[in-house]
């Protein structure tokens, strides 16, 4: 059975919390491996919706196990606010694991995140303010608190002190904030020991010893290509690897060992927060789509910017994951536009330019070129096979797959787990 991973091919909120559920009824593991609460899934189940935010969407699916990779950065308070949420609905979470090389959020990383956003004013780079960023920085930096640390108290007091020797001196000095105690930090940390500890396992061993026993693991990934630390539209990007790569470094499952690498675009495009976005739309589309998709943050509940379907970011993101195939979701949204935009190349300097520009100021002035199609009015949401869409609801599908140099496999047609079109099978 395969090891599949799942990313987004875009500028996230793709839909990859429905896809990887979608996955979670045929699989064993579903491992996240990047990020933290800085990006949500809705998934809806029945009557249901649920909003996951650092939880893998695995954790829905009774049997499948579900786990936090040392590639995710994890807040503490989060997580069990998160889990109490879906126990109080009547989610069972006693298989969630999550590995002890997972780093911690502190409260201190939230307190500067928030001040540094406030001090770069215009130049804002448009982050949650959750202490993403600063938290992946002291894994760089190798001041960082990881899970295992929570079992030595000693160390874990050492490390706050090292740590807050630095933040203290920034909060204060710089940003004009209250500087943090020591040991309150270390405490509140050492209260979430005993529930932690029941659930920390060797990640790495234990998919790769799942893998040898023929299961079949998912790999979902956070936030999206564009997104990417090394390839997105830097400096507006996470603080992660969101391809796939991530997942190999992020859960310790070399690359030998995936099969398949699952890209997933909205039959449009959205992105939260600042930077450049080609195919935006600012006007009467852009409202259009984002009320008809219902485009605000699951974490955050921003607005997100929306836009037309960009090719040439589809080609850009099949080839730096090596997709091998791509879930597309919302076409239902498109219903009712008489003729919709595609965006085929870019126009920079007067030259057409149909692959992602290298030069991060060729990015900010592309201008999209586009293609337009025809539309349909029909209702999708009862289509359950490709030949069930409207033709032009197909040609449009078709021609998206021309352009994006990769299969799509499936088509969601609706929020609901059933309203999918399986073109190609995920796990066969």
């Amino acid at each position: 059975m395969p090891a599949i991973i799942i990313v987004g091919a875009q500028w996230g909120d793709e839909g990859k919390g429905k896809a990887s559920d979608q996955l979670g009824t045929e699989v064993d593991y579903v491992v996240k491996f990047n990020g933290g609460n800085n990006a949500g899934h809705t998934v809806v189940v029945g009557d249901e919706s649920f909003a996951l935010h650092l939880l893998p969407a695995g954790i829905l699916t009774p049997g499948c196990t579900a786990v936090i990779g040392n590639g995710v950065v994890v807040d503490l308070e989060v997580l069990f606010e998160e889990i109490a949420e879906l126990e109080s609905r009547g989610v069972d979470t006693s298989l969630l694991r999550i590995s002890a090389s997972a780093h911690i959020i502190p409260s201190y990383n939230k307190k500067l995140d928030s001040a540094n956003e406030r001090l770069l004013g215009k130049r804002k780079i448009g982050t949650t303010g959750r202490g993403i960023g600063p938290t992946y920085a002291d894994k760089m930096n190798r001041i960082g608190l990881r899970i295992q640390d929570l079992f030595d108290p000693s160390i874990l007091r050492q490390k706050v002190e090292g740590a807050l020797h630095h933040k203290n001196a920034e909060l204060e000095h710089i940003h004009g904030e209250q500087p943090f105690d020591v040991d309150e930090v270390t405490n509140e940390l050492l209260s979430y020991a005993d529930r932690v500890g029941a659930m920390v396992i060797n990640v790495s061993a234990t998919l790769n010893q799942a893998l040898d026993d023929g299961q079949t693991v998912v790999f979902e990934g956070g936030q999206a290509v564009m997104l990417d630390i090394d390839h997105g539209t830097y400096p507006f990007v996470t603080s992660s690897s969101a391809t796939a790569a991530g997942a190999c470094t992020g859960s310790g499952v070399g690359p030998r060992r995936i099969d398949r690498v699952v890209g997933v675009a909205k039959a449009y495009v959205t992105r939260v927060g600042e930077g450049p976005f080609p195919t935006e739309q600012l006007g009467e589309e852009g409202d259009r789509l984002r009320e008809a998709g219902n485009e605000y943050g699951t974490t955050t509940g921003r607005p997100r910017r929306t836009g037309w379907y960009d090719s040439v970011v589809a080609r850009f993101a099949s080839r730096v994951n090596s997709l091998t195939d791509i879930v597309l979701t919302k076409l239902d949204v498109l219903t009712g536009i008489e003729q919709i935009p595609v965006c085929v190349a870019y126009r920079i300097d007067d030259g057409r330019v149909e692959d992602m520009p290298e030069n991060q100021s060729d990015m900010h002035h592309a201008q999209p070129i586009y293609e337009y199609l025809p539309g349909w009015n029909e209702d999708l949401s009862e289509c359950r096979e490709f030949a069930d869409l409207p033709l032009n609801a197909q040609q449009y599908v078709l021609k998206l797959e021309e352009l994006s140099g990769c299969r799509i496999s499936s088509i969601g047609v609706g929020p609901e787990r059933s309203q999918t079109i399986v073109r190609h099978s995920l796990t066969a």
